[in-house]
C-alpha cells in the first residue's frame, strides 16, 4: 500500500496543481479522468511498438549511439506520438476544448496517466521500490507533465489559430519529443560532461513550462 501510495502521489500533486492553475474556467472531473485513462492505455501499444517494431533496430548499437537510439526513438518518439494521438482522440473535437490553456490541462492529465502507469511498472519491480518512487517523484514523473506542457501549448495554438495549423501541429508533437529525448540522453549517455548538463536542462524545461503556462493563462478568452 505504501508503494502505491508513493507511486500516486506525484501524479495527483502536478494533477491538482494543473487543475488549478486553470483559474479561468474549470475542465470537467470526468474528462479529467478519462484523460488520465486515455493516458495510462498508451502503456500498451508504446510497449507492442517499442518491443516488435523499434528496439530491435538498435539492438547492435552501444554506447552513445545507443544511447541516442533508446532516448530520441524508444522512449521520446514512441511515447510522445502515443500521447499525441490520445490528445487529439480526446479533445480535439471537443466542445470542453474553447481556451488555450486547455491544451496544456489536457496534455498534463495524458501524460500522467502514462506516468502513473510507468511509475507503478518501475516501483513494484525494483528491489527498492521506496528509493525508486521518491526518485521519480522529483524526476520522471514532472519531466512528463513539462512535455504535456509543450505539446499542449502547441497543441492549443493549432486548434485556435487555423492559417498556423500545421505548423503548430509539427511542433505540438517535436518540441515534446526533443525535449524527452534529450533529458533521457543526457542519463542515458553515463558521460560525465553530459550528466553535467542534466541539472541546468532540468531548470530550463521548468523555466519554460511555467512561462507557456502564463502565456497561456494570461491570454485566456474568459480572463475577465
Amino acid at each position: 500500500m505504501e508503494l502505491l501510495m508513493l507511486s500516486l502521489a506525484p501524479i495527483f500533486i502536478i494533477g491538482f496543481y494543473i487543475y488549478f492553475r486553470d483559474k479561468w474556467e474549470k475542465e470537467p472531473i470526468k474528462l479529467l479522468l478519462l484523460a488520465l485513462l486515455f493516458g495510462g492505455l498508451t502503456v500498451i501499444p508504446i510497449l507492442l511498438v517499442d518491443s516488435f517494431i523499434v528496439e530491435p533496430f538498435g539492438k547492435n548499437l552501444v554506447d552513445l549511439p545507443k544511447a541516442a537510439f533508446d532516448a530520441f526513438l524508444v522512449a521520446a518518439l514512441v511515447e510522445e506520438l502515443f500521447k499525441f494521438l490520445a490528445l487529439y482522440l480526446l479533445i480535439w473535437k471537443s466542445s470542453e476544448f474553447n481556451e488555450n490553456f486547455d491544451g496544456i490541462v489536457y496534455a498534463v492529465f495524458i501524460s500522467l496517466g502514462f506516468a502513473l502507469v510507468e511509475n507503478i511498472l518501475y516501483v513494484f519491480s525494483s528491489n527498492d521500490g521506496a528509493s525508486v518512487g521518491i526518485l521519480r517523484a522529483v524526476t520522471a514523473v514532472p519531466a512528463h507533465a513539462l512535455f504535456g506542457v509543450a505539446m499542449g501549448y502547441h497543441f492549443a495554438l493549432a486548434k485556435f489559430e487555423p492559417t498556423k495549423r500545421t505548423y503548430e501541429i509539427f511542433l505540438a508533437l517535436l518540441v515534446p519529443i526533443l525535449l524527452h529525448g534529450f533529458y533521457d540522453f543526457w542519463l542515458m549517455s553515463q558521460n560525465g560532461f553530459f550528466l553535467l548538463l542534466f541539472i541546468p536542462y532540468v531548470i530550463g524545461l521548468w523555466v519554460f513550462g511555467f512561462k507557456r503556462m502564463k502565456t497561456h493563462s494570461e491570454t485566456s478568452v474568459f480572463k475577465k
